[in-house]
């Protein structure tokens, strides 16, 4: 069976690989295709499609974007939109200026912690454009703090934005419409997880994907490395009683989440058919 990856991370955003690797990487594991969806950037998505081209394997772009939704952060995989359309820069420049705003006082917050930072070692971990929270988050993990990145979120970036108010995110009501409008499909990544519904019985994420597919919602992800059984029976159910789009994929970051492989997750527990790509896109034509 032909397999593809519809939720991988670079260094652009949050990932140890460039997008160029990943492509590369993609090929070695046997994949047929592959999406970049780093985390509210773009910036990727043209050196990802040109290495996919080069290697022979195919790619879409994509974004992994940051909403909010009754008051929880919500992760929405975009995929096939077209990255110049008028409603995704809107999207866009809502977001970038999110993840790029304020960026002295979030360093600020980080020294008063005790850590050995300033905005001239940061600029060394810019990969492309502005100083960012990914350039900051890059800076911390060449310090060899933790063994994954996801403790620097919990322990200084995300402590930061509460402090300074910069926690809140586009919301799902606006986002939804304009990534279709830019010929995008949306799918919600891991609704298991604290970003996503969990503490919701099931008949309550029923209730909010439902009320999310009414606003524009395409799917969620049907495969992902850390679903339990339940939690990929309660997937398979939803997408098939509501005619929901499966997509799926690893969240792959490379050396900032270790144990999760590009492709086949952890231990080889997923495995997402090329049918799902090609579903993918037959719904963005129709967009």
């Amino acid at each position: 069976m032909k397999t593809v990856d519809l939720h991988v991370h670079s260094i652009v955003s949050d990932g140890s690989y460039k997008p160029a690797e990943l492509a590369s990487l993609a090929k070695e594991r046997g994949l047929s295709a592959f999406a970049l969806t780093d985390h509210d950037v773009i910036a990727g998505t043209a050196e990802a499609a040109a290495a996919a081209k080069a290697v022979g394997i195919g790619f879409i772009n994509g974004m992994e974007l940051t909403t909010e939704y009754q008051g929880r952060k919500l992760h929405i995989v975009c995929l096939g939109f077209d990255p110049a359309h008028p409603s995704f820069r809107t999207v866009y420049q809502r977001v970038r200026a999110i993840k790029e705003g304020r960026i002295p006082e979030i360093i600020a917050f980080i020294q008063r912690k005790g850590v050995d930072i300033s905005m001239e070692k940061v600029r060394d971990f810019v990969y492309d454009g502005p100083v960012d929270r990914y350039a900051i988050m890059r800076y911390l993990v060449s310090l060899h703090m933790y063994d994954r990145a996801q403790p620097l979120w919990d322990h200084y970036l995300d402590p930061a934005a509460a402090e300074l108010g910069l926690n809140f995110s586009i919301t799902a009501e606006e986002a939804l419409p304009l990534i279709h409008e830019a010929g995008g499909v949306t799918s919600l990544a891991h609704f298991h997880k604290e970003i996503g519904l969990q503490g919701l019985s099931r008949r309550e994420q029923e209730t909010t994907i439902l009320q999310l597919h009414n606003l524009g919602l395409d799917g969620m992800e049907r495969y992902y490395p850390t679903y339990t059984e339940e939690d990929a029976s309660f997937a398979d159910y939803m997408t098939k009683k509501y005619d929901l789009l499966p997509t799926g994929g690893t969240d792959f970051h490379g050396a900032n989440r270790p144990g999760t492989e590009l492709g086949t997750g952890i231990n080889h527990n997923i495995a997402v058919p090329a049918s799902f790509l090609d579903t993918v896109r037959e719904h963005c034509i129709k967009n």
